[in-house]
């Protein structure tokens, strides 16, 4: 995906950058598989906000994503069209396959148009494929990872990611997450063959705050700009943080404090934490 820059011929233009959107082959989605989304502004069943900066924004209509491709085990599919979605970072296919059913799927880096795509264990190791991790070579990249057998693909979705199959032992099998941390996942999990497309969507510059309110995203105003009674950080004379170190609104400490639950069992699962972990 080439990224398309602008002369600056208003200062909002100086320096912004968007998509060409030339992967992408039609304007209009599959009809049967889009539906409704209904905006909550970042607020709960009782109107209370939940989730702060939200609100306003383009109207969307949903994709229908197959995150569970396993439904589809030796039936071979057809890629009839790569389009955008509004609602997340990566592109997506229109899968024609061979009973008569078409599914969306997240595009895989290097699919195009007419190339043929199967999920199940007998698959081959091949580009857009889905298999269970059990069956895929140590040291393949893929994305869309399960991370319970049958519940759908959990990880690796969004533009760009892909995880490394380190190995595989006593039913489970390691890989190597994006942030480096490398986590075991049952090996009876699917998983699909290569890496997200849309790799350059995190260096595109929005250029003014109108591209962020068409996004959904409202402003954040700081708490040290509040009244004492609206923050941690807010009230005193002038710029002051009282003393305080960064908190939230909540006064819970924003920086280094750790809220994970130590009594979760799930922890023995990551072999090596994403802190201490180097990227490759």
């Amino acid at each position: 995906m080439p990224i398309k820059s602008y002369k600056p011929y208003t200062p909002s233009r100086r320096g912004m950058t968007s998509q060409d959107y030339s992967d992408i082959t039609t304007a209009t989605p599959e009809k049967s598989l889009v539906s409704t989304l209904k905006k909550t502004g970042g607020r709960n069943n009782t109107g209370m906000i939940m989730v702060r900066h939200q609100g306003g924004g383009h109207k969307r209509a949903y994709r229908l994503i197959d995150f569970k491709r396993h439904d589809k085990i030796g039936v071979p599919g057809k890629i009839a069209s790569i389009e955008y979605d509004p609602n997340r970072s990566a592109r997506i296919c229109l899968v024609n396959y061979a009973d008569g059913e078409k599914r969306y799927i997240v595009q895989p880096a290097g699919l195009k148009v007419g190339d043929s795509v199967m999920s199940g264990p007998e698959s081959e190791i091949k580009l857009g494929n889905s298999l269970p991790l059990i069956k895929i070579p140590d040291g393949t990249f893929v994305h869309c990872v399960e991370l319970n057998p049958g519940k759908g693909a959990q990880m690796m979705r969004s533009a760009g990611t892909q995880a490394q199959i380190m190995g595989k032992d006593g039913g489970y099998c390691q890989i190597k997450m994006p942030s480096g941390e490398v986590r075991m996942v049952p090996d009876t999990c699917y998983a699909t063959i290569g890496q997200v497309g849309n790799s350059e969507h995190n260096t595109i510059t929005l250029g003014k705050a109108g591209r962020n309110r068409h996004l959904g995203i409202r402003p954040t105003v700081r708490g040290g700009a509040m009244n004492a009674t609206d923050h941690p950080l807010g009230g005193g004379r002038g710029k002051s943080k009282g003393n305080n170190h960064p908190r939230s609104p909540w006064n819970q400490l924003a920086k280094g404090f750790k809220t994970r639950n130590k009594k979760k069992v799930w922890g023995w699962m990551i072999v090596s934490d994403r802190r201490r972990a180097t990227k490759s």
